[in-house]
């Protein structure tokens, strides 16, 4: 009776909150709460062996797609930074998936609704915990990007967190990278992100950047220096020769982006520069 697997059982007996169901060997609970259907002695059952709310043994007729040594896609639906993350397999019962097995930072942590690729494992105690899939286990479900999906937009989840960056698989199937630098932040564990594919390697494993193509960094840009004029009634002590370290320190932007942005809106007629000020033009 091993938690984690589908077993063929017996229906050996009824009682009044269920059925016990056999091996030949051994007795297992069915709860009366798990049959939808008319069950006969004598039956038999193809059932998933798990560990119930009080951590016994249990049958139940819900098949998950996620068992030992079997992977799927499940939701994270509970977090809990004493244990780790609690993810949905279907079962009535969520499965722990260790904060063992997570990133060393909370921060990093999948949250409510992110999805992690899993099988099912069982400690010393008899006890099911999810499996995070390994680089091997994601490479055998990818599948290899051509050439001709260069510059693509694509989404995925991550699955494997290191220093230099950040692993995903796309919807797609394929394996990406999304290196430090081309991030505005750290994704989380099993965080969905979209991106753009930047290089196709000759194993067909993608680079993707989560940052946004030049024109619309421009347009982001521009929209944000646009704002702020608007907020201090049409003026700012800032132009295109105003010190990098202002720029950065008031809107967060390097200077050739800052300047590339007021030359949008200057072209575009929004705005005038004089004396190391900007104006809005119709102030």
């Amino acid at each position: 009776m091993e938690p984690g697997k589908v077993k063929r059982l017996r229906v050996v007996r009824e009682v009044p909150f269920g059925f016990f169901l056999s091996n030949g060997e051994e007795d297992i609970l069915l709860h009366r709460s798990e049959v939808n259907d008319e069950i006969t002695l004598d039956e038999e059952l193809d059932v998933f062996i798990f560990q119930d709310h009080e951590g016994r043994l249990a049958a139940t007729l819900t098949i998950p797609s996620v068992q030992i040594d079997l992977y799927d896609w499940v939701e994270v639906v509970e977090v809990n930074k004493k244990l780790g993350v609690f993810v949905d397999i279907g079962l009535k019962k969520d499965i722990l998936v260790s904060m063992d097995d997570l990133p060393a930072l909370f921060e990093l942590w999948p949250e409510k609704g992110d999805k992690l690729y899993c099988s099912l494992k069982v400690d010393n105690k008899n006890r099911l915990f999810g499996k995070l899939g390994t680089e091997n286990v994601m490479r055998s479900i990818s599948k290899p990007a051509d050439r001709s999906a260069f510059n693509k937009n694509v989404s995925g989840h991550i699955y494997r967190l290191l220093l230099e960056g950040s692993f995903l698989i796309t919807e797609e199937g394929y394996l990406g990278f999304i290196h430090s630098s081309e991030r505005k932040r750290e994704p989380r564990l099993g965080e969905k992100v979209s991106g753009r594919i930047i290089d196709v390697k000759v194993d067909g494993s993608i680079n993707i950047s989560l940052l946004p193509r030049t024109h619309e960094q421009m347009d982001d840009d521009a929209n944000t220096i646009y704002d702020y004029l608007q907020s201090r009634g049409g003026s700012m002590p800032y132009w295109d020769k105003s010190l990098p370290e202002e720029i950065n320190k008031r809107f967060n932007m390097r200077k050739a982006a800052f300047k590339r942005a007021l030359g949008r809106l200057m072209k575009e007629g929004k705005i005038t520069q004089e004396d190391g000020w900007t104006h809005l033009k119709n102030k």
